[in-house]
């Protein structure tokens, strides 16, 4: 489950979040999101998985199907379906930016540019967006990483839960920790930068409140959003995952250590390394447009700018691009579970056929995403399905789970097995305050977001064709799966007002 949580978001927009919305403002924010958001959310999708597991549904139309017996249930948990599948195609291709970079690293392939502009041209030309007689890339350099991302991952998912999936964990995380604690040790001991700058500078820069930010909207928002990114809450793998568990299997304390893990990784390791960094090298202000100026700038540009000037800059440089693939490949190995469960539990599918058919999916479609990327082909997958979905798919499973399960119902099933008692609190808190924070983010987003989003305002002109076709795709697949799941309760004589037959666990 560490593994699943602890992703890209923690060492790339963690850092910019917190430098771009106050710093230690922000982390207040932050803290009070996880504890109201984070983890109550944590333990309603932990229930409504196990719960779930009980009627063999390991995705997330059944488990709605299996707790409210209605025939709309199984059709709401469509969007359980799409966001995996939409965040998996193009979360796939970020990944495999960060293997490129590992490879480009090790070969010294950047070396000798050692300027932020320099940087961030010599990544535009890998993305294929900038000026071609600029070009430092073969063009078919971003298909090769891709395609050599896509098949690592599908090997990986291929080999089961047990035999792929906590391999890579029991591998991959390790690995992951240690190299955050090296890079962030280099990083604390820098010697002062040109302008006077530490690395204490740094942290203090991303960890010191600016009190007045707290009366801000964006910045509670931010936090939320954050807390979304980095608990993976939302995205329909934790529910999957934890329908392998038993009735006698902790979810109360798992849930915590889950988070616990997850936060140690973000917020001391992730704050320690990228931020403070860049305020040895170019100071307090550069810092300041280098996080304004977004995540893959930092991680990218500005990184590979800084191991330059570092003795053992290529080791580092590897390092620092090998955690930002672990990090990544322990998510998105996550993200096919509810859809192999889907495939498996209703049609009867072997793993390695679901496998094939989705690695194709995602091969065809993420092509669309290197092709257009220029064209905002990613942003609108990025808003639609891994920012605006997830929130959207917390809001209706706590209102299912607490409200329509009930929260007596909820609360005890929670605590089945559990090796601790969670406060009284936070049944209070999940019943009330976690829905009604989530109807404000929903809000608030749609109103300042969502509808600019949706009438392009933001769209580069000659961009408005691609935008659409991206939008049509994800409906696209909201409708193939309306679908599939029309078909397989037809298929398995299901009765919506009866509900499942409940397996042993």
């Amino acid at each position: 489950m560490a593994g699943n949580a602890v992703g890209l978001g923690n060492f790339l927009r963690f850092p910019v979040q917190a430098a771009s919305n106050g710093g230690g403002s922000f982390m207040i924010t932050y803290f009070i999101a996880l504890l109201l958001l984070g983890i109550p959310l944590m333990w309603i999708e932990w229930g409504i998985g196990r719960h779930g597991g009980r009627y063999r549904k390991g995705h997330i139309p059944g488990m709605f199907a299996a707790i409210w017996k209605h025939p709309a249930a199984k059709y709401v948990g469509v969007v359980g379906m799409v966001i995996p599948l939409v965040v998996m195609i193009y979360y796939t291709y970020i990944e495999s930016w960060t293997l490129a970079f590992m490879w480009f690293s090790l070969t010294g392939d950047y070396w000798g540019r050692a300027t932020q502009p320099e940087m961030a041209a010599y990544l535009a030309s890998f993305q294929g967006v900038g000026d071609p007689a600029a070009a430092v890339h073969f063009p078919w350099t971003p298909y090769l990483f891709f395609v050599v991302t896509l098949v690592i991952n599908i090997w990986i998912i291929s080999k089961g839960i047990s035999g792929g999936i906590e391999k890579l964990a029991r591998i991959g995380m390790p690995i992951l920790f240690i190299f955050a604690a090296i890079l962030a040790g280099v990083v604390l001991m820098l010697p002062a930068g040109p302008d006077g700058s530490t690395a204490a500078t740094g942290l203090n820069f991303i960890y010191n409140p600016d009190m007045s930010r707290l009366g801000e909207p964006s910045v509670w928002l931010a936090s939320a959003g954050q807390i979304f990114f980095t608990l993976s809450v939302g995205m329909g793998s934790l529910q999957a995952y934890a329908s392998y568990l038993k009735r006698t299997d902790d979810i109360a304390l798992n849930g915590i250590a889950t988070a616990a893990t997850n936060e140690t990784a973000e917020v001391v390791l992730g704050g320690s390394i990228a931020i403070p960094a860049a305020v040895v090298f170019f100071g307090v202000s550069g810092a300041m447009a280098i996080a304004q100026s977004g995540s893959f700038n930092l991680g990218f540009a500005t990184m590979p700018v800084v191991f330059q000037q570092l003795p053992f800059g290529q080791l580092l440089g590897a390092m620092w691009f090998g955690l930002l693939f672990f990090a990544g490949i322990t998510s998105s190995v996550a993200m096919l579970t509810p859809i192999i469960a889907f495939f498996r539990e209703e049609f009867g599918w072997q793993r390695e056929t679901v496998c094939r058919w989705a690695g194709l999916v995602v091969f065809v479609f993420g092509l669309m995403h290197i092709a257009w990327l220029e064209h905002g082909f990613l942003d609108e997958w990025d808003y639609w399905g891994g920012t605006f979905g997830l929130v959207i798919l917390a809001f209706l499973e706590t209102v299912i789970f607490i409200w329509i399960f009930k929260p007596e119902n909820a609360w005890r099933s929670i605590h089945e097995g559990a090796d601790i008692r969670i406060p009284r609190v936070f049944k209070f808190v999940m019943t009330y305050i976690t829905p009604v924070y989530l109807f404000i983010i929903l809000t608030w987003w749609g109103w300042t977001d969502a509808l600019p989003i949706l009438r392009m305002e933001r769209v580069t002109p000659g961009s408005e064709n691609y935008v659409l076709l991206s939008r049509a795709i994800i409906v696209l697949f909201a409708i193939a799966f309306v679908v599939l799941i029309r078909v397989a309760w037809t298929r398995n004589g299901y009765d919506d007002r009866k509900g499942f037959v409940e397996v042993e666990q």
